[in-house]
């Protein structure tokens, strides 16, 4: 059965007995972005554009490493990809190829030590490493190493799988890195980087996404570009190939006459990626896990508005993540689509400080209604998910200043009742509000009229067969390291 929460009183209140959870943001966030480029005169700048194309994915921090064959050199620094690589920095960043890496960072933990790529130096040369997922196992390696004598300088994930290549004792770093990633757990989709060589890897679940593509040279040869969403290959030019399959590492090199790959599976493969990556993370240009991310999210509306029957003068998204759905809501229903919310999209970090006043402020600064268009309208408002509620309860305030009549929300993905430990920066189980609360608990916090939640089974029927996973929806994960909730 659908989720589904109504009321009869039209009246915005705010329940005494909800979740408190006005502390903090309700964002989810995507750990980071990743890229590499192979054989490539212009490698960093190629790997400039992946990372822009991608800044969705990671807002605090840029990097990219580059190799000339004889060296590897670095660059990153907090900030967007337009501050930190200034075209005196890309001048400096020579070389046939590159890897690059956007990051979202966690409170505390903004200095450049977080930032990626990591670079090392190892008895074997050089090397540099961007990663994009999350290691359930990094702490207990991470002391291993450190009784060992190991010296960590960051916090990162990262760092570990750098240690266990340095520490590793076969003579070439294809069979160091094999040994070192079957060590690891949980989810990585890494791009390593040597003087002369390029690794693509994912994890044998596939959680996080790594796509291959071909570029074709101005000079007539062939280069690669592996990154995490497809549509990094579309602004620079390059043919989208496959995915890197789960369990797979790819290796690229140069011979005499041209460059080349060679992949193998490290580990047999046990496909079950991320199922969020549908409803927000990825661009909806994105071919993300064999579909095309836009065509999905309309099928998540479609199924909403089947599973949710609603009268009302308008469906309008919370943008940006909520308007393929929202047009799958309206052609499925029958209902007028309209732009009732404008986002700002230049609104940056503009309030640190935990203060109600500001919070409040920073929903009105992103999104503004359109108050001549739902005025005194019955209103079906759809968003891709309630984390925390604070941000919908804002939403469903700003509409209601604004004088919409009856305010119906409808959610494209089941209630979040888990956290996640695979590289999405999501609260703990204490501050997820639907996992804490009923949904009629959750309906008077936020204020709505009506709450309605895409059904698990529904979510599945939209997007196919295949296994996803689906532990923020229903607290199951995939590996031994985290019980069900």
């Amino acid at each position: 059965m659908p989720h589904t929460i109504s009321s009869q009183d039209s009246t915005s209140t705010d329940s005494a007995n909800a979740t408190d959870v006005s502390h903090t943001s309700s964002s989810w966030k995507d750990k980071c972005a990743v890229v590499g480029v192979y054989n490539a005169p212009n490698a960093s700048v190629l790997a400039y554009y992946s990372l822009f194309a991608m800044q969705h994915r990671g807002q605090e921090a840029s990097g990219i490493a580059v190799s000339n064959t004889k060296k590897i050199t670095t660059y990153k620094k907090n900030g967007l990809v337009t501050s930190v690589f200034q075209s005196d920095v890309l001048a400096n960043l020579v070389g046939f190829a590159a890897i690059g890496h956007n990051r979202y960072s966690t409170a505390g933990e903004e200095s450049l030590n977080e930032c990626q790529p990591i670079f090392a130096r190892y008895s074997l040369g050089a090397i540099a490493i961007a990663h994009n997922g999350n290691l359930t196992n990094a702490d207990t390696i991470r002391d291993d190493l450190t009784i060992q004598g190991s010296i960590f300088q960051s916090h990162l994930d990262t760092e570990v799988l750098i240690h266990l290549i340095a520490k590793s004792a076969h003579p070439n770093l294809s069979d160091r890195i094999t040994e070192s990633i079957r060590k690891i757990d949980g989810a990585f989709a890494l791009v390593i980087l040597s003087r002369t060589k390029m690794f693509a890897i994912r994890d044998p679940y596939g959680l996080r996404p790594l796509s291959l593509g071909r570029i074709q040279n101005e000079d007539g040869t062939q280069g690669y570009i592996v990154a995490s969403e497809t549509s990094a290959f579309d602004l620079v030019g390059a043919q989208f190939i496959r995915d890197v399959e789960p369990g797979e590492m790819i290796v690229f090199e140069n011979t005499a006459t041209a460059s080349s790959y060679t992949s193998y599976h490290y580990a047999k493969p046990n496909p079950k990626p991320c199922i969020f990556e549908y409803i927000y993370f990825a661009r909806p240009d994105s071919v993300m896990f064999g579909k095309n991310v836009y065509e999905v999210r309309k099928m998540l509306g479609k199924q909403l508005a089947k599973e949710h029957k609603l009268q009302a003068d308008m469906v309008i998204p919370v943008p940006d993540s909520g308007v393929a759905a929202a047009l799958g809501y309206s052609k499925e229903s029958g209902i007028d689509f309209e732009l009732g919310i404008i986002r700002n999209h230049y609104v940056g970090r503009t309030f640190i400080e935990p203060t109600q006043q500001a919070r409040e402020l920073k929903v009105k600064l992103k999104l503004n209604p359109i108050t001549s268009l739902i005025s005194g309208k019955n209103i079906i408002v759809i968003d891709d998910s309630v984390v925390r509620g604070t941000t919908s309860k804002q939403i469903i305030k700003i509409l209601r200043a604004a004088g919409a009549k009856r305010i119906y929300l409808l959610v494209s993905a089941p209630p979040t009742i888990a956290p996640c430990y695979y590289g999405v920066d999501t609260p703990e189980v204490q501050q997820l509000i639907c996992a804490n609360n009923s949904l009629e608990k959750v309906r008077e916090y936020i204020g709505a009229d009506y709450l309605g939640f895409l059904s698990l089974k529904g979510l599945k029927e939209s997007i196919g067969d295949e296994e996803y996973c689906q532990a923020c929806f229903d607290g199951c994960y995939i590996d031994s390291v985290h019980k069900k909730q």
